[in-house]
């Protein structure tokens, strides 16, 4: 039995895009009465964005760290034939079924590392979660880290586990650590990374990571193109990652080297 429970929740209406994310998530009202930023299966890297996002995003929260809520959300036909906008209207006409959605947090600012806050541990955090998963783009250049009543929040793990890009040659990923991690925008601020990596081991599981991967729909792992079936993608995320939790150690050396 799962302790993870993400709710289902339909779009109701699509507000403003968000131009400034490579994929154009954009804002929308759900049936619950709130807002979301929603992230649509047909943008650039589709399904394997909305898989990275949620893992990523459950094992934050799982560490303690500051997520919005992580929500499925079904968009329906209607959306894509009522919008004037052509590249919208293509995104949205792509992207009916099943999405992720993430609690808008309005009033939140962008992460500026010269003047916003992030203390320590949460840093320290930060950077070991993306050693872990093989996030690319927590940078200087583009921090997918908020600041909302004077807490750090994350936002974005899309671009993570970057092997699966290619399911050909996942494996050889096995053995690899993070060497990217020097440009981490944390980076200069993770000076817990021991004390860290301690409460990392105590939350994080083998058990918590099968429980956080169980939760991925089964159509965002169906692609007859794929060499790999749906349960096989699951137990190779869960492979990849556990591995990673037993190299652990390494991971935050690499980061302290780096620093």
């Amino acid at each position: 039995m799962s302790n993870i429970e993400i709710r289902t929740i339909d779009v109701v209406q699509y507000i403003q895009p968000l131009r400034e994310g490579g994929s154009m998530p954009a804002i929308v009202m759900a049936d619950d009465g709130f807002q979301y930023v929603l992230k649509f299966r047909g943008a650039g890297h589709g399904k394997k964005m909305l898989v990275s996002e949620l893992i990523g995003g459950e094992l934050a929260r799982a560490m303690g760290l500051k997520v919005p809520e992580l929500v499925f959300m079904n968009l329906e036909d209607t959306f894509s034939k009522t919008e004037p906008d052509e590249e919208i209207q293509d995104l949205l006409k792509f992207s009916e079924g099943l999405n992720l959605g993430l609690h808008f947090l309005s009033g939140a600012i962008t992460y500026d590392p010269l003047v916003s806050i992030a203390d320590s541990m949460s840093a320290s955090k930060v950077v070991l979660l993306d050693s872990m998963i093989s996030n690319i783009d927590r940078t200087a250049k583009n921090t997918n880290l908020l600041n909302w009543h004077r807490e750090l929040w994350l936002i974005d793990q899309g671009a993570s586990f970057y092997f699966h890009h290619n399911w050909e040659t996942w494996k050889s990923h096995l053995d690899r650590t993070f060497p990217l991690v020097k440009d981490h925008v944390l980076l200069e601020r993770a000076e817990h990374l021991e004390e860290a990596v301690k409460e990392i081991k105590q939350v994080i599981t083998i058990d918590k990571i099968t429980e956080i991967v169980n939760t991925i729909p089964e159509e965002w792992l169906t692609d007859e193109s794929e060499p790999l079936n749906a349960s096989e993608m699951r137990a190779a995320y869960i492979q990849f990652l556990t591995t990673r939790l037993s190299k652990i150690d390494i991971l935050a050396k690499e980061a302290e080297d780096a620093k």
